[in-house]
């Protein structure tokens, strides 16, 4: 197998601070004992890859490298008994394209307890059309129902609703009855997140309170934040009395000004997200609601797909701001 060529992008260091990607052949090697070899059928473009592209140093240390947080593919060579050649898996989160190479390459070794199972109800394409940005949302979701979220509760805000996570997040809260307020700093995506499942489209700028109140007009019942700053902070005083608000994203800012008057008066909760390290049990749980009940029937409208050739301009529109929903690419 080690004779055999596989293709992947590979990102370089040509001096300081200037790195380049290029499609390169690389040689299949063996997994050792408890990992395997996934042969990847589509992967998909996150925030943290173009990152790891242009050579941040925060997400990724060593080059040349592979990014690819997410892959989906079939079992090519397993090391582990509870894994076989032909099973269809994901993989998302843990180490993959941050400092082990990832799935833009039509192989990845990887350690066995990195997978999930495809849910028979979901396609390799769907699970990528997700992938680390609707398993996110899906985990935000999952958080806000657990704090008793009904549909009738009031409004849910999502910030940054044209990106991944965003996009995700509306159609899916879209799918199970609620009614969601995509904040979004993007004009001309206004049809775009109607088009979703938005009910109300509203601008980054009236979330974005300059006024030091320690409290604002109750306005959200449940929040689904991806920017941070001064944007979660703002919603975190427009919440209504026992709102929740999770947070997974910086964008806007790592820094969080506010005070405790939200939480002791209001009884509000915020909640951090985080997709690397989730366990296995809520992983899976996670990938069978987004395969059946959380499905939105836009998923195809708010991703585009392309191939590893065109991931250098992709890359680049993201880092520019100007990417609007899920980016899949085919391996």
């Amino acid at each position: 197998m080690s004779e055999e060529k596989y293709k992947a992008l590979e990102v370089t260091e040509e001096g300081s601070g200037n790195f380049e990607l290029n499609i390169v052949y690389k040689s299949v090697t063996e997994p050792q004992d408890g990992e395997v070899l996934v042969r990847v059928r589509y992967s998909s473009l996150n925030y943290k890859d173009a990152l790891s592209a242009s050579g941040n140093r925060g997400v990724t240390r060593q080059y040349p490298h592979t990014p690819g947080v997410d892959a989906a593919g079939i079992i090519a060579v397993s090391k582990s008994p509870d894994w076989k050649k032909g099973d269809e898996v994901i993989v998302t989160g843990f180490d993959l394209g941050m400092n082990t190479n990832g799935g833009f390459a039509e192989y990845i070794t990887v350690p066995a307890k990195w997978l999930v199972r495809l849910p028979a109800e979901l396609s390799l394409w769907q699970s990528m059309a997700f992938g680390t940005a609707g398993f996110t949302a899906g985990l935000s979701i999952m958080a806000l129902i657990r704090q008793g979220l009904k549909p009738e509760n009031g409004a849910v805000a999502v910030t940054g609703a044209t990106g991944g996570v965003g996009s995700a997040a509306v159609a899916m809260l879209a799918k199970l009855g609620y009614h969601v307020m995509a904040v979004s700093s993007k004009a001309a995506s206004h049809d775009f997140l109607l088009s979703i499942g938005a009910r109300e489209v509203i601008p980054r700028s009236e979330v974005e309170d300059q006024s030091g109140k320690a409290l604002l007009k109750p306005r959200f019942a449940a929040a689904i934040d991806t920017v941070g700053g001064q944007v979660l902070a703002t919603v975190i005083k427009s919440l209504h009395y026992g709102g929740v608000v999770t947070t997974c994203g910086m964008v806007n800012g790592g820094e969080l000004h506010t005070t405790v008057f939200p939480f002791i008066l209001k009884g509000v909760q915020l909640i951090g997200i985080d997709s690397v390290a989730t366990p296995y049990e809520q992983r899976a749980a996670v990938w069978q609601k987004l395969a059946a009940e959380w499905m939105p029937a836009q998923l195809g409208s708010l991703t585009h797909e392309i191939g590893l050739e065109q991931l250098p301009e992709a890359i680049h529109t993201m880092l520019n701001g100007k990417m609007q929903g899920r980016t899949v690419v085919r391996i």
